[in-house]
């Protein structure tokens, strides 16, 4: 039953009720599920591969009325660059094929360049922890290491003392008003807790509690939605505003704004193991499991105005069905049962045909939106719900190994 949630936000936040009975855990068949990734990953090899392929160009969306990869170059501004080779590190990861292997290195490959450059933007961590950070912790590549060290380093110096958070984009300074800092910027805080425990200055341990810290502290609103972008004085460190500019609104929850929230700060409770992150998580996530419909994928602004009729997110349910697999990890009792059930009925929906590509296209995932607001990329396969949907079952995958061994302890 459709509900209308009051509270702050002054558009409608279209909610299904979740009652334990509605929350019963779902069946997901992940070893079938891992098998169509590999199966779709091979096509996809195929397709892009030539004669003289070009690793620099990595895919990254196909429209809802083609069938093929539109790949970009990656230059700085290409911020999905590193997923497509992530995607191969964690099917090699689970099928062993030593072909995808060598594609990966590849990819991964023509990316070494960000971490011998002045930072473009604070996309750093997408671009060099998903693609080098995924084939250092399967080869242990000592050069893999060192150019995440480097791009660590690069990526700290967007940070601003006065302020307490890393500038997400330089360019964009004068257009929004200040230092910014978009929601996004959550999920590059992992590179740096990686770096500072492998080798790298403690100061981006430091840096990365104190972005999460100012960002929990002015980046939501008092029922935990969270805004897009804020804004700050460069000079003071005063906070000026809560924006959108992928959102629907200003005072909108973005789908995928807010399960980067839910992953980022899953994060960080994992790397601090303070306390205060696990509660900020743990609320944040709520939110959002409160406002879903009932095959618990989002649409791409919980306040659209034309929901049903809105365009879905596939990429943040994946986003977040990842994060939820590591957050039950460190919860207990109900709160663990709920966020496990919640990730399952998520993955089960994204593995219907309803939402995977299938014989459509090479890519998993369709129904993605990008940025609605500039009429970009929406209802589309993208490659980050792919990386995310691939790392989930990954996940999954680990954590039913794990409890197959506990059982027979």
């Amino acid at each position: 039953m459709l509900k209308k949630l009051i509270g702050i936000i002054s558009l409608p936040l279209i909610i299904t009720s979740c009652t334990q009975a509605e929350a019963e855990s779902v069946e997901v068949d992940v070893d079938a599920d891992l098998e169509y990734c590999a199966a779709q990953v091979e096509r996809s090899l195929h397709e892009l591969s030539s004669d003289s392929t070009d690793y620099t160009m990595m895919p990254r969306n196909i429209a809802s009325t083609d069938t093929v990869w539109h790949c970009r170059k990656a230059t700085p501004d290409e911020w999905c660059a590193g997923f497509w080779p992530g995607i191969l590190w964690y099917d090699y990861e689970m099928t062993g094929n030593e072909v995808v292997r060598e594609e990966a290195e590849r990819y991964t490959a023509s990316l070494e360049y960000l971490s011998q450059r002045p930072a473009f933007d604070h996309d750093l961590g997408f671009l060099v922890f998903c693609s080098y950070g995924n084939g250092y912790r399967l080869t242990h590549n000592p050069k893999f290491k060192q150019i995440i060290l480097n791009t660590a380093d690069t990526l700290a110096t967007l940070y601003n003392p006065r302020v307490g958070t890393i500038l997400s984009w330089p360019r964009n300074v004068e257009m929004l008003g200040g230092h910014n800092t978009i929601m996004d910027n959550m999920i590059n805080l992992e590179m740096l807790f990686w770096a500072a425990r492998n080798g790298g200055s403690h100061r981006l341990y430091d840096i990365a509690v104190k972005h999460a810290e100012t960002t929990m502290k002015h980046h939501f609103r008092p029922d935990y939605t969270s805004y897009h972008v804020a804004v700050y004085n460069p000079t003071s460190g005063e906070f000026i505003k809560g924006m959108t500019h992928q959102g629907y609104s200003d005072n909108s929850m973005w789908a995928r704004g807010q399960a980067w929230a839910i992953y980022g700060y899953t994060v960080v409770y994992r790397e601090t193991k303070d306390p205060r992150f696990l509660d900020f998580a743990c609320k944040v996530a709520d939110v959002y499991l409160a406002g879903l419909p009932d095959d618990y994928i989002p649409y791409w602004d919980f306040n659209d105005p034309s929901i049903p009729d809105a365009p879905r997110d596939a990429s943040a349910a994946c986003v977040v069905a990842s994060a939820l697999l590591e957050l039950q990890g460190f919860c207990q009792d109900e709160k663990k049962s709920v966020y496990m059930d919640a990730a399952r009925h998520m993955l089960a929906s994204l593995s219907t045909d309803s939402y995977r590509s299938g014989a459509h296209r090479p890519s998993f995932l369709d129904h993605s939106t990008g940025h609605k607001p500039a009429g970009s990329e929406i209802d589309a396969s993208i490659i980050y719900a792919d990386y995310y949907y691939i790392e989930a079952l990954s996940r999954m995958k680990k954590l039913e190994s794990e409890s197959s061994l506990m059982a027979k302890r």
